[in-house]
């Protein structure tokens, strides 16, 4: 069968994919990265086949011991001698035709067969998942919570409000990656080998670089501040960035490369909260997210409505005063509940 008819099971029972998954070298990633270009219809399944090599362990196969193969060895030498020092076969019996050396020779020889077949078959346990938390980590930030991540390449992850990362508590050689849902700016140690981030069914992969990715509701977006960034996304197209750059990946496939403000879209892990031209809806999100809060505005609001500010680790209610200044609204805090209103 051809790799392009496999699903996800062929995948993982497949040495040469799991040889690139657990111990890439120099050729295996080669010819998958090359193969993925062509078949761009499989990446979801060979991620996915992927995800689950890096979750699980393979049992060690099943082994003989001495003690176990002498016993078995000897109980079939006993059978032969008691058979002989028994009554005489008659003639047209069945032992005529198979003499009791014979029968011990078969007999032997089935008890090897059923060691091999034990061995090579049913002695191999099934793949059997490990509990998550000794493989894999997960961590997610609720609204209002920003965090500071640092994996075991000491690379360092900025977690924003309300996003999820999956990683290796260690990473294998070769093998460094996470799985991002939300967003995260990225400080990636360069050691040589790749580092990979998948979000969205896309693949960003760096070897040491400064990134930010944020996963919008209808797009995902790459900022590169340094180094070199590729992204592959689900279709196999390829994209380089460099320096300044920002990728934006929209839900039907379509990208488009610009430039970008750097305090604007990776300020928030300095604690900046920036808001350029942003409409009611986007200052709306990024508060509720920022602070945790639900916010909802009495009233309407003009289409032509755009507010502009920075604010360095300020409260909610300094943010909220600006913001009503400049529209003349007022504001009320119940809890959590923000309430936004205009007084005439």
């Amino acid at each position: 069968m051809r790799y392009k008819d496999y699903d996800t099971i062929d995948f993982l029972s497949d040495e040469f994919f799991i040889q690139w998954v657990k111990m890439p070298d120099k050729n295996t990633r080669h010819f998958w990265e090359k193969w993925m270009q062509q078949h761009p219809e499989k990446r979801e399944t060979v991620l996915e086949a992927a995800s689950i090599i890096r979750s699980v362990k393979y049992a060690h196969s099943f082994e003989v011991s001495d003690e176990m193969y002498v016993e078995s060895f000897e109980n079939i030498i006993k059978a032969g001698k008691q058979k002989k020092t028994g009554d005489e076969p008659k003639m047209g019996s069945w032992f005529s035709f198979f003499p009791l050396r014979n029968i011990a020779a078969i007999a032997i020889l089935c008890f090897c067969g059923w060691m091999v077949h034990h061995h090579m078959i049913e002695g191999v346990e099934p793949i059997k998942p490990v509990v998550a938390e000794e493989i894999t980590v997960f961590r997610s930030v609720p609204p209002g919570k920003r965090s500071l991540i640092t994996l075991a390449d000491s690379s360092r992850v900025y977690l924003n409000s309300g996003s999820e990362i999956e990683y290796p508590k260690a990473f294998s050689q070769g093998d460094r990656w996470v799985r991002l849902k939300g967003e995260a700016f990225f400080e990636v140690r360069k050691n040589g080998y790749p580092f990979s981030v998948f979000a969205r069914s896309t693949e960003i992969k760096v070897l040491g670089t400064s990134f930010n990715v944020k996963e919008g509701h209808t797009n995902l977006s790459i900022a590169l501040l340094s180094g070199k960034v590729q992204v592959n996304d689900q279709k196999g197209n390829q994209v380089q960035l460099n320096p300044a750059e920002m990728l934006a990946i929209e839900e039907d496939g379509k990208f488009s490369k610009t430039g970008f403000d750097p305090l604007e879209v990776t300020g928030w892990k300095d604690k900046i909260l920036v808001f350029r031209s942003a409409s009611f809806n986007e200052v709306k999100a990024k508060i509720e997210n920022w602070y945790g809060v639900d916010l909802k505005l009495v009233g309407n609001v003009s289409e032509n409505w755009k507010y502009s500010g920075i604010y360095k680790d300020e409260n909610l209610e300094n943010v909220l005063r600006g913001i009503c200044i400049t529209s003349g609204w007022q504001y009320k805090i119940a809890n959590r509940n923000i309430t936004l209103y205009n007084p005439k």
